[in-house]
């Protein structure tokens, strides 16, 4: 599936073109997590998990990282997502971990230990990629994943039904985030294993699929979900509307009700219906 402009569909990654791959290696260490990670990581630990603004700072956050691929690297397309569910029964077999057309495998054994229970990434396009960081302690380390028995079963279809399913926005991206999206931290570990995981360029995939999730939720009662949002702030306050997203001076503090609409005025994609 190719991907189109940022104006159409965001789609499955399979295949996409090099520049993609080397533009997100340049971009993850130059403008993101060598400029403010602590900032960051407190922002992802305090606002974005755990709280009403899951969904929406990170779909803030991936949007403004695919804008500064097409501004700083000339990228043409649009962020692609993984969709996990095709690979569930076998995770660490998902062509998202070839060396060929991926973004590279587990973390080799045979290869310095890395950091979260990981070691260096020694093939693919990112084999080189040196993240400082870890957390928000100065850390120089390879990329590192070490993959533990990675079970597939929250990113299975049938769990993936029963939460878009959900009757509410706050039973919704709980069930989300407890389950499809802990499969990645808990199972690729390394890098992913901290609130620094967006060294890791799987990252960005993983979150546009739960975005994706987000967007076929709203689409289930456009007219009342694209306004509902409930839940709590970092604060313990009930969730508004209003609420902004703050992305540590990365780009311009926007209000929640502006990334609610993936075709709203702030943004401009869709995704896949299937």
């Amino acid at each position: 599936m190719h991907l189109t402009g940022s104006s159409g569909e965001h789609s499955l990654l399979r295949n996409e073109p090099a520049t993609l791959k080397l533009s997100i290696a340049w971009l993850v260490l130059r403008l993101f997590w060598e400029a403010m990670p602590s900032e960051m990581a407190a922002l992802t630990v305090h606002i974005a998990h755990g709280k009403a603004a899951f969904f929406s700072w990170h779909r803030r956050f991936i949007s403004v990282y695919e804008q500064y691929l097409k501004d700083k690297c000339t990228y043409t397309g649009a962020l692609p997502y993984w969709d996990w569910t095709l690979d569930w029964e076998n995770l660490p077999g998902s062509p998202i971990f070839s060396a060929v057309a991926g973004f590279g495998g587990n973390g080799d054994h045979t290869a310095p230990k890395g950091v979260g229970d990981g070691h260096c990434v020694t093939d693919g396009p990112f084999a080189d990629l040196h993240p400082l960081f870890y957390g928000s302690t100065l850390r120089p380390h390879c990329l590192s994943r070490g993959f533990t028995d990675f079970h597939g079963r929250n990113a299975s279809p049938a769990v993936v039904q029963e939460v878009l399913g959900s009757a509410d926005y706050e039973t919704f991206f709980l069930a989300v985030e407890n389950g499809p999206h802990n499969v990645a931290p808990n199972g690729i570990r390394g890098d992913f294993y901290s609130f620094t995981a967006p060294y890791d360029p799987i990252f960005y995939l993983h979150h546009a699929q739960l975005d994706r999730l987000w967007f076929l939720w709203q689409r289930k009662d456009a007219g009342h979900r694209l306004r509902e949002y409930t839940g709590r702030t970092d604060t313990s306050n009930a969730a508004s509307l209003e609420d902004l997203l703050v992305l540590g001076g990365l780009a311009p503090d926007i209000t929640v009700s502006q990334v609610m609409d993936t075709e709203g005025a702030e943004l401009c994609y869709r995704y896949s219906l299937s």
